[in-house]
C-alpha cells in the first residue's frame, strides 16, 4: 500500500475525543498531511489520557465515542483526502482497578492457570507456589488484614476488587488467602518478588503473550477488521522491544493486514540499526530525532559545557559513567527490575537440572554475571537467532550465560525462554537504567538526553549527517520521522532553545551563578542546573508545571528522594525553592531577558529543525500542536489538548513563520526526489531533493552570528525562496538566503 507522506499525531483521551478529532480535520488537512496518526482506540482504564492501558480488545473505546464515531472520523477524513493510522499495544494490558474491567485477566484470577485465559498473560507459575502476585497492598499483609472484605465470590480492597476461588467463599480469610489462585502483597515487594512480565517496571501492566497465535488473533481482531473494511490505513507498533518474537509479531501483522504501512516504536541506540528483515518500513523516528538535534548542537561547546558544570555542581563523572551505573542499579538484588533477573535465575537452574554438564552454577553466580552483562549492554536489545550447540561445557559462569543469551548452546523450551527474557529484559534495563535513571542524574545540557539519545557522544558534522540521510533513503525510505512525541522528555522548540546553551557555556555558567545568588542558593547544586535549564527551556511556565517536571525528574534520578520513598523534606526544599525563582520579580526579569537574548538563535533552531524534519528522507510525522512553537515537557505535560485553527490576530511573527514554513514544506510535490548533498560552510546543512529543490538550513546560529566574513552559497542558475518569493542568481550570501519578511 502507498505510503503516507505527512502524518500527524492526535493524542485522544477523554477531554479530546474522536469528535474532536474530526472537528479538526479541515485545519489539518489543510496543513499538508495525508495521514492523522491516533493514539491507542481500544477501550483503556477509566480516565487513561494516553490509552496505553488497554483493558478490553473487543472494543473500541466508548470513553472515545466508539466505533461509531471512529468510523465518522474515518468518513471526515476521507473527504479531506485523509486516512487513519492507529496505534497497536501489543506488549501489554492494564492490571485496572476494579481488577474486573479486564474481564480475561478477572478469568485467570478466578480459575488460576486452568483458565483458557492463563496463555495470554506471561505468568511465571513455578513461584509462589503457582500463584500471581499481586502487589497492590499499602502495608505487609499482616497489617491490613482488617482491610479486607469479602463480600459474596469477591473480596474487596478498597477500591480493588477480586474473583474468588469457586468453593472457597464461605472459608475463614486466611485459609481464603491462602487458597485463591492469586497472592495479594505489599506494593513494596513488586520489583523483587513480581512474577508476571510487566511494562518496564510498572506493575499495573501485565505483560501479553502475542507470540501465540490465538491470543494475538483475540488482541488484534477489532483493528484488523477495521483495517479490512477500509477505516484504518497503518499502524505503529508500540514498544516491539517487549515482545518474544518482534520479527515473528510483525510477519503476522503483515499477513493479517496485506501488507499495511507499518512502523515500529524500536529504540535504536549508537549504530543499532533496524533488523532489515522486519516487515515494516521503519521505525517511528527515534532516531531522525537524534540526527537532527545532533546537528544543530554544537559538539566543542558541549565539552565545554560538561566542564563548567562538573565546576558548578561538583558531579565529576561522564554520560557513559552515568549510564553504566544507572543500568547496574536496575539488576542488583534490590533494584527495579530485580524480579526480572530472578526469574532468569530460575530459568539457569532449570537448565541445569535438565543438563547436568551445565549445572553447578549457583544462583548467586548467574546473577553476578547477568547483572555484569547487562550493565555493560551496547544496544537495547539483541534480536539473536537458535544456533547449533558449539560449546558442550562452559568453563565459567559468565560464559554459560553469555552463550545462553546468544543461542550457542542448542535449543530447548528453557533455553529458548531464557534467550527471549534476556532479550526483553535488556530493553527494560536500557530504559529505565539509562532514559529514566542516567539521564535525570547527569545533565550539562538537557537537550542532550532524550529518547534515543547518545549524550556520551554530543554534535554531529554535517557531513555525518548527510551519510545517514543517504543510508536511510536506500534502506528506509519511508521510515517515520519525529522531533517531538508523546514520550519525549522535552518538545523539539524547547530543544532548540537549550542547543544554544552549546554556543555559549561559559556565559550560560556565569548566568547560572547569578541566578542562584539572587535565589539565595540550593545545596543540591545539580537539581539547581536542573532548574534553571528546565526555566529556559520551557519560558515562560507557570508554578505547578515546572513543580510537576522537577518532581518526576528528581524522583526519577533516584538520589535524594524516589518513587518509592518520597524524601518529603528534600522535595519541599527544592519545589519551595522553584516557587520562590517565579514569585521574585527580580529573578524573573532576569531570566527573561536571558531567555529574550537566546530566541533569535533559538528560533533559527527550530525553523531549521523543522525544515530538516520535514524534507529529509522519511514519512515526517508532526506531533499535536508543533506546526506553531510549543515548549512542553515530559509527559504528562506534554499530552494536553491543543487548540487547533487558532485566529491568525492571536499568532505571533514567530507562529507564523513557523506555521507557514511547516505548510510549505507539506505542500511540497511528493515524492522530493533524491537526496544529494551539497558542499557548503560548515554553519550550513544544504542538500538537494531531485533536480530543482534545494534545501538551506543553519546552524549553530549564535556563532554564525558572530562571523566576522560571510557565509556564501553557490547555487548555479536561477532560483525562487518559497518562503519569501524572492529571486536568486548565483552565488548568495546566507544572510540574503535566511532573512524571512
Amino acid at each position: 500500500m502507498s505510503p503516507p507522506t505527512a502524518s500527524y499525531r492526535l493524542q485522544l483521551q477523554p477531554s479530546f475525543t474522536l469528535a474532536d478529532a474530526a472537528a479538526a480535520v479541515p485545519y489539518l488537512a489543510g496543513l499538508g498531511v495525508s495521514h492523522l496518526h491516533l493514539s491507542p482506540l481500544l477501550e483503556a482504564a477509566p480516565g487513561s489520557t494516553h490509552g496505553y492501558d488497554t483493558v478490553d480488545h473487543t472494543r473500541i473505546s466508548e470513553q472515545l465515542g466508539g466505533e461509531r464515531a471512529l468510523r465518522a472520523l474515518a468518513a471526515t477524513a476521507r473527504q479531506h483526502g485523509l486516512k487513519l493510522i492507529a496505534d497497536i499495544v501489543p506488549n501489554h494490558m492494564a492490571v485496572p482497578v476494579p481488577e474486573s474491567l479486564n474481564s480475561p485477566l478477572w478469568h485467570v484470577l478466578r480459575h488460576g492457570p486452568r483458565s483458557p485465559y492463563a496463555r495470554w498473560f506471561d505468568i511465571d507459575w513455578a513461584a509462589h507456589n503457582g500463584r500471581i502476585l499481586l502487589p497492590v497492598l499499602g502495608d505487609r499483609l499482616g497489617a491490613v488484614l482488617d482491610q479486607l472484605k469479602v463480600d459474596g465470590d469477591t473480596l474487596r480492597y478498597y477500591d480493588h476488587v477480586f474473583p474468588l476461588r469457586p468453593g472457597t467463599e464461605h472459608l475463614p480469610l486466611t485459609e481464603l488467602l491462602n487458597r485463591q489462585h492469586y497472592r495479594l502483597a505489599w506494593w513494596k515487594l513488586a520489583d523483587s518478588q513480581l512474577n508476571y512480565r510487566r511494562f518496564f517496571t510498572i506493575n499495573t501492566l501485565i505483560a501479553l503473550r502475542v507470540e501465540d497465535p490465538e491470543v494475538f488473533q483475540a488482541t488484534h481482531a477489532v483493528l484488523l477488521r477495521l483495517h479490512s473494511e477500509g477505516v484504518i490505513d497503518g499502524f505503529r507498533v508500540d514498544h516491539p522491544d517487549g515482545l518474544a518474537d518482534p520479527r515473528g509479531y510483525l510477519a503476522r501483522l503483515a499477513e493479517g493486514s496485506n501488507g499495511a504501512y507499518t512502523v515500529v516504536e524500536k529504540i535504536l541506540s549508537g549504530l543499532e540499526h533496524l533488523p532489515p528483515d522486519w516487515a515494516c518500513a521503519g521505525t517511528t523516528g527515534y532516531d531522525a530525532l537524534r540526527h537532527i538535534d545532533g546537528v544543530l548542537t554544537d559538539r566543542a561547546g558541549v565539552a565545554r559545557l560538561a566542564e563548567r558544570y562538573a565546576q558548578y555542581t561538583d558531579v565529576h563523572t561522564n554520560a557513559a559513567e552515568a549510564a553504566r551505573l544507572g543500568r547496574a542499579e536496575m539488576t542488583v538484588a534490590h533494584g527495579e527490575l530485580a524480579a526480572e533477573i530472578n526469574r532468569l535465575v530460575r530459568l539457569a537452574e532449570r537448565i541445569g537440572t535438565e543438563e547436568p554438564e551445565l549445572a553447578d552454577h549457583t544462583p548467586l553466580a548467574v546473577r553476578t554475571a547477568l547483572c555484569d552483562l547487562f550493565t555493560h549492554y551496547t544496544v537495547y536489545r539483541p534480536y539473536p537467532f537458535p544456533a547449533e550447540r558449539t560449546i558442550t561445557v562452559p568453563e565459567t559462569t559468565k560464559q554459560f550465560v553469555e552463550l545462553l543469551t546468544q543461542g550457542h548452546l542448542g535449543s530447548s523450551p528453557a533455553k529458548d525462554e531464557f534467550r527471549t527474557r534476556f532479550a526483553q529484559t535488556a530493553s527494560a534495563v536500557a530504559a529505565k537504567g539509562v532514559e529514566d535513571t542516567a539521564f535525570y542524574r547527569y545533565h550539562p545540557l538537557l537537550s542532550l538526553n532524550e529518547v534515543g539519545g547518545d549524550p556520551a557522544h554530543p554534535g554531529l558534522d554535517p557531513a555525518d549527517f548527510h551519510c545517514w540521510a543517504k543510508w536511510m533513503e536506500q534502506h528506509w525510505p519511508h521510515t517515520m520521522t519525529v522531533l517531538s512525541t508523546h514520550d519525549t522528555k522535552r518538545s523539539a522548540d524547547a530543544r532548540c532553545r537549550l542547543a544554544v546553551l552549546s554556543e555559549l557555556p561559559d556565559r550560560w555558567a556565569a548566568e547560572c551563578a547569578a541566578w542562584s545568588e539572587l535565589a539565595g542558593g540550593l545545596p543540591d547544586r545539580n537539581a539547581e542546573w536542573l532548574l534553571w535549564q528546565t526555566l529556559v527551556a520551557a519560558w515562560p511556565i507557570e508554578p505547578d508545571r515546572l513543580v510537576g517536571v522537577l518532581l518526576k525528574s528528581l524522583r526519577e534520578a533516584k538520589q535524594a528522594t524516589n518513587w518509592r520513598s518520597p524524601e518529603g523534606d528534600y522535595e519541599a526544599a527544592v519545589t519551595g525553592y522553584a516557587r520562590a525563582v517565579l514569585a521574585s520579580p527580580e529573578l524573573v526579569s532576569r531570566i527573561g531577558e536571558f531567555v529574550a537574548l537566546l530566541e533569535p538563535y533559538a528560533q533559527s533552531n527550530s525553523l531549521s529543525a523543522a525544515l530538516l524534519h520535514l524534507t529529509m528522507p522519511g514519512v515526517p510525522d508532526l506531533y499535536q500542536g508543533s506546526e506553531l512553537p510549543l515548549h512542553t515537557l515530559v509527559d504528562p505535560d506534554n499530552r494536553a489538548p491543543v487548540v487547533f485553527d487558532r485566529p491568525e490576530s492571536e499568532l505571533s511573527e514567530f507562529d507564523r513563520r513557523k506555521l507557514a514554513l511547516t505548510r510549505m514544506a507539506l505542500h511540497l510535490p511528493r515524492p522530493l526526489g533524491p537526496y544529494r548533498p551539497v558542499e557548503a560552510d560548515p554553519h550550513l546543512v544544504v542538500y538537494q531533493r531531485g533536480s530543482n529543490l534545494t534545501i538551506v538550513a543553519p546552524r549553530l546560529p549564535y556563532t554564525l552570528a558572530q562571523r566576522a566574513t560571510p557565509v556564501t552559497l553557490d547555487l548555479p542558475g536561477q532560483w525562487r525562496d518559497l518562503l519569501t518569493d524572492r529571486q536568486f542568481t548565483g552565488e548568495v550570501t546566507a544572510a540574503a538566503l535566511l532573512i524571512q519578511e
